[in-house]
């Protein structure tokens, strides 16, 4: 059996786009997350005088994302729908369902809602 090269450079590029495929096919899918609406800078300890809510709206009203504290991790929340950040406010410091798309620490967020 002889080596040839063009033959294991079309097999390595079929299997590097079918890597590439299968990769594409698992990102950038909608997720479901539960957790507590908090804020970005606070995350999930919240530090000024007051109540925990109070401290939350505080630090959105001067320019922090708001966040979900889902467990351990703090995930902030890329809302950009009027109607999500009203959620979001009323919900402030409660259970909230996230739907979007999440890119490490950050959902892109689809809709809010309460927990059921």
């Amino acid at each position: 059996m002889r080596f040839d090269p063009r033959k294991t450079t079309v097999l390595l590029a079929t299997i590097v786009l079918a890597l590439a495929w299968s990769a594409s096919a698992f990102a950038g899918k909608a997720q479901t997350f539960t957790g507590t609406v908090s804020d970005a800078m606070c995350g999930a300890k919240h530090m000024m005088e007051g109540s925990p809510v109070e401290c939350l709206r505080a630090c959105v009203q001067k320019g922090s994302k708001y966040a979900l504290v889902v467990g351990d991790k703090v995930y902030t929340l890329d809302a950009k729908n009027k109607a999500d950040l009203d959620t979001l406010d009323k919900l402030a410091g409660q259970q909230a369902k996230v739907k979007g798309e999440a890119d490490g620490e950050t959902i892109e967020v689809t809709s809010v809602s309460a927990p059921r």
